[in-house]
């Protein structure tokens, strides 16, 4: 058996993830893999890392920066997130991972792309975090409509969360069997039909298979999120989610939004921290 963990996206609501992951790191709460999805994947590295507190510090130290969330960004790059800043200036030079770490660590670390041609997702296990590594977790936090597809490959990628929000099934398929899973919305959530799918379907007309995912998305999120629930309930995962809607805007330059996502994640990891203990023990 293998323990697992499972990282929603959720742009900015990914801060109270990294609330989760730190306090996990700060009890020296071993997986011995993860799996992250657009932003889960983009804060999640930190966990393989051992950076606790890594990602919410960049995020206050750069949140005024336009190359760092902006449309002033999106008109002058084609990218809400500059591509060369936010992940590799970031990951390098500014404040950088802790690359000797992440290497040596033995939990293995994978994130999740949306191929627009297929309509499929893309899985990638990241080995090193440097320049190719860091090409897919872009690929994979690429939203619609914001950013411009990334191709590696052959393929033409977008944002992970499009395909699957919440790869719980691929991770059992690589035998991950005892999942921990931090979700970004509270457990009540309904996931609605996106309001932007007349412009979707507008500016990706050619992109069928893309078009078709988003307009079923909702649907597939639903029925994952019901099994969820009832897997926890059979004692067979265990979530970590809000207790209340976030309500963070994706692209808030508010640092008090901010800290109050991430604190709100570190509650509910240490309402959860004992849970967490006797979920895993149970490995055998």
């Amino acid at each position: 058996m293998k323990t697992g963990l499972v990282l929603e996206g959720g742009a900015m609501r990914g801060l109270f993830t990294c609330g989760v992951m730190d306090v996990l790191l700060e009890n020296h709460i071993p997986f011995d893999g993860a799996i992250g999805v657009s932003a889960g994947a983009c804060f999640g590295v930190n966990y393989k890392s051992k950076q606790i507190g890594r990602a919410v510090r960049y995020n206050l130290e750069y949140i005024d920066d336009d190359r760092y969330g902006s449309w002033s960004s999106l008109l002058h790059t084609g990218n809400m997130f500059d591509a060369q800043f936010s992940y590799h200036d970031m990951t390098h030079f500014l404040d950088p991972l802790d690359f000797a770490t992440f290497q040596k660590n033995p939990m293995a670390f994978y994130c999740v792309a949306t191929d627009i041609d297929t309509g499929k997702p893309v899985y990638h296990q990241l080995h090193d975090a440097l320049y190719d590594d860091l090409e897919w977790v872009r690929a994979g936090s690429s939203m619609p409509l914001v950013s411009k597809p990334v191709v590696i490959e052959g393929k033409r990628l977008l944002d992970g969360g499009i395909a699957d929000a919440i790869p719980l099934h691929y991770f059992e398929s690589l035998g991950y069997d005892r999942n921990v899973l931090i979700l970004t919305q509270p457990r009540d959530y309904v996931k609605e039909r996106s309001k932007l799918m007349p412009l979707i379907a507008r500016a990706y007309k050619n992109e069928i298979p893309l078009v078709e995912d988003m307009e079923s998305r909702h649907h597939r999120y639903n029925r994952l999120t019901q099994e969820i629930y009832a897997r926890e309930e059979a004692g067979e995962l265990l979530v970590i989610a809000p207790e209340k809607p976030l309500h963070i805007p994706a692209n808030t330059k508010a640092r008090r939004e901010l800290i109050r996502v991430y604190e709100e994640g570190r509650v509910a990891a240490n309402k959860q921290l004992d849970a967490v203990r006797a979920f895993l023990k149970e490995k055998s």
